[in-house]
């Protein structure tokens, strides 16, 4: 299933798509977190719901949101989990270019979530070098701990995208990432949240971001330096997630700080962040 959250009125609805059509499943949840709290049984009478609505909406008529509006934890983010994103990101801070041995977790605040087609604020007056970055994201379905390679996949409810707008002088300033990823509206997440039964094997995608229409980053999945079995069981050995935790898995090279000449996000500037059975989360910036 291709599940949403979207406005319609002044209301928030969650519901899945149909082709082009909205079919809403607000009866069986108030929103996407309880939607996944339920479990299978919730999932199964969604599935159902879509199968066999016969009032649906155009997609058209309503306005998309971020799937999870508001996570109810920090995003865990991973960095520097594509090879060449690494030797970018190392070549452009003037560092040895050596692939990390070990993950790269750092999180980006709830705040940050912002939705597609949602303008991203640029605040020029913190940071004159913003930066994209397409990420493949995860979200939890089941309370995870202690997961091993072999199990990991199966706590998954779904992947969706994440675009990790970052201020990179503010990354190098406070020698850290949480600041400088977590501005307000830094975080675009969507369209939607695809089920992992629509996914079978997320390693096995393309992932892309066009700015203004030009592909800056090409890239697969299967491109990870630590796939997504490997971080689950790195990162619960000693932190528990739960229903709705979202974990963004990094992103291939081709971000701005890498550039020669670097290149930032002007006002005025559209993000197509893509990655393949999921869609496009578009966002202009201003």
């Amino acid at each position: 299933m291709r599940l949403i959250t979207y406005r319609e009125g002044s209301l928030d609805r969650v519901g899945a798509l149909r082709g082009a059509e909205v079919v809403d499943l607000s009866d069986l949840a108030t929103n996407m977190l309880a939607l996944i709290d339920g479990g299978s049984a919730v999932l199964e009478a969604a599935r159902t719901r879509v199968a066999t609505a016969e009032r649906t909406t155009p997609l058209s008529s309503v306005t998309l949101r971020a799937p999870i509006p508001r996570p109810r934890k920090n995003i865990i983010c991973l960095g520097m989990n594509y090879a060449a994103h690494a030797i970018e990101s190392l070549r452009a801070k003037g560092l040895p270019e050596k692939l990390p041995d070990h993950p790269v977790f750092f999180t980006k605040a709830p705040t940050a979530v912002n939705h597609p087609e949602a303008m991203v604020p640029l605040f020029p007056e913190l940071s004159p070098q913003r930066d994209w970055e397409v990420e493949l994201a995860v979200v939890i379905g089941r309370t995870a701990s202690r997961l091993t390679q072999a199990n990991a996949l199966g706590h998954v409810f779904g992947y969706t995208i994440l675009n990790d707008v970052s201020a990179r002088d503010l990354q190098t300033r406070h020698q850290q990432f949480f600041f400088s990823k977590s501005l307000d509206g830094s975080a675009p997440l969507g369209p939607c949240i695809v089920t992992t039964d629509e996914i079978p094997d997320p390693h096995a995608l393309g992932i892309r971001l066009r700015l203004n229409g030009e592909t800056v980053q090409n890239s697969r999945t299967s491109d990870m330096i630590f796939d997504i079995p490997t971080s689950l069981e790195i990162f619960t050995s000693g932190v528990t997630l739960e229903p709705g935790d979202i974990l963004a898995t990094g992103t291939p090279e081709g971000v701005g700080m890498g550039m020669t000449p670097q290149r930032w996000l002007q006002p005025g500037d559209v993000m197509e962040a893509e990655i393949d059975v999921i869609g496009v989360l578009r966002n202009p910036v201003g």
